[in-house]
């Protein structure tokens, strides 16, 4: 059996085998498109922003090839996955050799796949400790034919952000805020990896506002690290569908949304 959402459906809306079915779709996926990027433009407005400073990540886990590939007609280029299996079977349906199609790994990251991470997404926002840091480094420096030792050209380096536990909650993955100094110190002569920037999980809950606490704790992290550690990027990555405009007024550079785009996903 294929991983959720990469086998071909002949009821699937978006089968390019039904050309009137797939321009409906890719129609469809341009016009939520268009109102979630209204969303980040007003909210960019809000607080004195220029919206193209935030990137949309359309998160495309259990959505089938067909449909991302509609989102592509449609003109986007960037989506999120969860799981390394997933992609590894949707990506090549999709178009893995489109250059503009940039793949992010969203979701957590177990060691022992690691090297298929690598071989499958162009960014992976989950990094949570040192020793998966150091594991992408090594094997970064296989896959991609690097030199075994010694700085990479920043272009060929492997794009990653570090994931932050913010409100520090057990059910959720990620660094502790007062733990990421000390790792920013470790991950110092890991020259394989590019450190984009940051990445965190807001509060899930009905009302949006109840996540603003901890996209600002983020942006306030990030701030007081920069000075301090040059080589992290000033990337952050927070916001989903129910809250990327409040994570927007906060500082957010990359949101990731998927409900908002692809509607409501089918029970697990």
């Amino acid at each position: 059996m294929t991983a959720a959402g990469a086998s071909r459906s002949s009821a699937d809306p978006a089968d390019p085998a039904d050309p009137a079915a797939f321009a409906a779709e890719v129609a469809r996926f341009a016009t939520a498109r268009a109102l979630v990027l209204a969303g980040i433009a007003d909210a960019c407005r809000r607080v004195g922003r220029d919206p193209a400073t935030v990137r949309l990540i359309a998160i495309s886990k259990t959505v089938a090839a067909e449909r991302v590939r509609a989102a592509l007609a449609a003109g986007h280029t960037e989506f999120g996955e969860n799981r390394v299996q997933e992609a590894e079977a949707k990506r090549p349906l999709v178009g893995a050799d489109t250059r503009d199609l940039v793949w992010h790994l969203v979701g957590p990251l177990q060691a022992n796949k690691a090297r298929r991470a690598i071989e499958t997404f162009d960014v992976i926002q989950s990094v949570d400790s040192v020793e998966l840091a150091r594991r992408l480094d090594r094997l970064a420096r296989d896959v991609r034919s690097l030199p075994d030792v010694g700085p990479v050209p920043a272009a060929r380096r492997l794009a990653v952000l570090l994931q932050v536990n913010v409100d520090e909650d057990p059910t959720k993955a990620g660094i502790a805020p007062d733990a990421i100094e000390a790792i920013l110190a470790e991950l110092g002569d890991l020259g394989a990896l590019r450190l984009d920037g940051l990445m965190t999980i807001g509060r899930l809950a009905d009302d949006p506002e109840r996540a603003r606490p901890t996209f600002a704790l983020l942006r306030d992290l990030a701030a007081r690290l920069r000075p301090r550690w040059p080589a992290l990027g000033d990337q952050l990555s927070m916001g989903m569908s129910a809250d990327y405009a409040v994570a927007v007024e906060e500082g957010a550079t990359i949101v990731r949304v998927g409900r908002a785009l692809f509607g409501e996903r089918p029970p697990a």
